[in-house]
């Protein structure tokens, strides 16, 4: 048999002359291959719901219903925009899927379906109401959607990229909502009564914080995290809770460890780390109702690590036994915790969680939809990132393949708001294929995987038709963009898998023998490829 030669570049750290990894390159770039066929799929079905979806979108103002025709799981209003739906579960993993995929489509529509929403669906001082697609009417200002839309939605595309308009977007919002908190408490006005809301602003506010360095977001954050940390904590057995009252000081017995609940406990994990990286005296003071907060929802989950959707806070029994798919952000925040303290206990649990996920191949977290499979990837994604254990990667694959399957001929999904979190998952899937490299210009067909081994990384790029393009690779955007000391979980992040840094010098050696060096600044610029292509990477060494 003929074999096909393809060109080969090769990144490298070694001063020392460079020889192949085995008898067999192409054995090397073997597994990258593979991964190159998972994330083109990814891509690919990614890039068929936003134009699904986008054939929904409301012809006048461009913005997309919370749901559409064909949905199957209730009687729901067909062309209602609403901001803490539509607009923080859908609209910004399209941002992201046309980011990666149709380049032209992320610069025009999606920019002018952000201009439409400031346009159309401002209620007031700048925070959004809902809106009837229909008759215009719009409601009146929603603080709830204002704060849904800041974390599940503008915060996860400035994750992604940075200081962008749906970062300013962002940062105004949620400064006037602030202003605006109606919530009277013994340390400032709060946004709500909830752990819901509190805790959405709370995780905004903490990377408002770093990323521009004014005061006020700083200062509200504290305010919250005071409230809880000193207040409800103590009050309530350690626990947040799911409501309190500020007036009276006290509220019900639980606590919801799923979403619409468990954001709180990450954004007071989140705000600990701030503070302990700034030397802050609240970190002391914080730390140990954090471990005790931590510490009992650790006690109330299964003999597996799985958390209940919601527990008791008196006596941690579960007050009904589902189990959360949103347990990978709890356990985030559990690790966070880890880096931020070095106390290796926490580290164990979330190790012990990931070690138990084969049990649960399969599990129907939430009743049939494919938001439960979503979110529950979601959460290992998150945690592998830091810790590759390999029954959690696994298991990664399999559920990957359940969650693939809901997507329709049509490309939708289930044909409501939440199809945006099934993108998202894919595009998290996608990234992790390719250690967060990308190609400019990419195509149906283009295949992009990468293997990490050691450190080293080997790339594959192939293309069933001559294809040519820009190749990205991945940087440290929690320092660079969100502006952490370190690499701590976030909810709504984008991991970062291999990343290569800006100031590195990087050796280019082609199998010609042709060699060139390069600032790692110009390979997250990007670099010229063509495929097929096969890529090694690793650090230069004079």
């Amino acid at each position: 048999m003929t074999k096909i030669l393809i060109p080969t570049l090769l990144i490298t750290a070694l001063s020392a002359p460079i020889s192949p990894a085995s008898d067999d390159p192409e054995a090397s770039f073997a597994p990258a291959v593979g991964n190159g066929k998972r994330s083109e799929e990814a891509l690919r079905r990614t890039r068929r719901m936003l134009h699904a979806w986008l054939a929904y979108a409301d012809p006048h103002t461009l913005l997309l219903p919370d749901f559409i025709p064909g949905y199957t799981r209730g009687k729901r209003q067909f062309d209602l925009y609403t901001p803490h739906n539509s607009g923080a579960d859908n609209y910004p993993y399209l941002v992201a899927t046309a980011f990666f995929t149709d380049p032209a489509l992320f610069r025009g529509r999606m920019m002018q379906m952000l201009r439409n929403e400031v346009r159309y669906a401002n209620a007031g001082y700048g925070i959004p109401g809902n809106l009837d697609l229909k008759t215009r009417q719009l409601g009146p200002p929603s603080l709830f959607g204002a704060a849904e839309y800041a974390k599940d939605g503008l915060l996860a595309i400035t994750e992604l990229l940075g200081r962008t308009p749906w970062f300013y977007r962002m940062a105004d919002m949620t400064a006037t909502l602030m202003e605006r908190a109606p919530v009277a408490s013994d340390f400032g006005n709060l946004p709500d009564s909830g752990a819901e809301l509190n805790g959405d602003v709370l995780q905004t506010l903490v990377r408002l914080a770093t990323m521009t360095g004014d005061r006020r977001f700083l200062e509200w954050a504290e305010r919250i995290g005071d409230a809880y940390v000193r207040e409800v904590l103590p009050r309530n057995h350690g626990l947040p809770g799911y409501t309190w009252d500020f007036a009276e000081h006290e509220g019900p017995d639980r606590m919801r460890l799923r979403d619409h609940g468990n954001e709180i406990v990450v954004g007071l994990v989140l705000l600990h780390t701030l503070e302990n990286d700034r030397g802050s005296e609240r970190a002391a003071e914080y730390r140990p109702a954090i471990a005790r907060m931590l510490d009992r929802i650790l006690e109330s989950a299964n003999p597996d690590g799985m958390l209940y959707n919601e527990v008791r806070c008196s006596d941690l029994k579960p007050a009904n036994e589902r189990l959360s798919d949103n347990w990978g952000y709890v356990y985030g925040a559990v690790y966070t915790f880890y880096m931020s303290t070095g106390e290796k206990k926490y580290r164990d649990a979330v190790l012990r969680v990931l070690k138990n996920l084969p049990k649960y191949r399969g599990y129907d977290w939430e009743n049939g939809s494919h938001d439960g499979y979503a979110d529950s990837i979601e959460s290992a994604l998150y945690l592998v990132a830091r810790e590759p254990v390999p029954e959690a990667l696994q298991w990664i694959e399999s559920e990957m393949e359940t969650l693939i399957r809901f997507q329709r001929p049509d490309g939708t999904i289930e044909r409501w708001y939440g199809d945006g979190n099934w993108n998202r998952t894919l595009l998290l899937y996608a990234l992790y294929k390719t250690q967060g490299c990308y190609v400019q210009a990419w195509q149906e067909g283009v295949a992009l995987g990468a293997h990490r081994d050691g450190g080293r990384l080997f790339l594959a790029i192939d293309s069933p038709r001559p294809w040519s393009g820009i190749l990205h690779f991945d940087h440290a955007r929690h320092r660079r963009a969100i502006n952490l000391d370190r690499n701590y979980v976030r909810l709504n992040e984008w991991p970062e898998w291999f990343t290569v840094g800006e100031n590195t010098l990087y050796r280019l050696v082609h199998t010609s023998g042709k060699e060139e060096v390069r600032l790692g600044a110009e390979l997250i610029q990007g670099i010229p490829v063509k495929a097929p292509v096969r890529l090694m990477l690793d650090l230069f060494r004079q």
